[in-house]
């Protein structure tokens, strides 16, 4: 997964930290580099956007490609697009997408998603 994960974000996940939190109304994906290069904080924050807006158009091929498997919630949240709110927001070395919305079934997905991606990355 890390390897994969290397050719999707183009910075080493080794050297880098994601954080997946669920929150009331959706969730958040945290991605930040362990150390300040500015090179590699440009590469992430590319990515994330990159990242939100696909999964604004119910792609989720980047993180299927990264773990090998569709993951948790992906269908669902596919399938409720329309309901869900992405905002992308700069970290001081890297960024974060928020996920948020009021439609329970949306809800229900992007839990799963979160869910999903925090036991893939512990156990990485």
């Amino acid at each position: 997964m890390q390897g994969r994960g290397q050719v999707a974000m183009g910075v080493d996940q080794y050297q880098s930290t994601h954080q997946f939190e669920t929150l009331s109304n959706g969730g958040r994906i945290e991605l930040q580099k362990n150390n300040s290069d500015p090179r590699d904080v440009a590469t992430i924050r590319s990515h994330l956007k990159e990242v939100m807006s696909k999964m604004r158009r119910g792609d989720f091929s980047t993180s299927e490609f990264v773990h090998a498997q569709e993951p948790g919630g992906a269908r669902v949240m596919a399938a409720r697009k329309d309901f869900i709110h992405y905002r992308y927001a700069d970290l001081p070395r890297g960024g974060e997408i928020r996920m948020t919305t009021t439609d329970p079934e949306a809800l229900h997905g992007i839990h799963a998603f979160i869910a999903f991606q925090q036991n893939q990355h512990h156990r990485h």
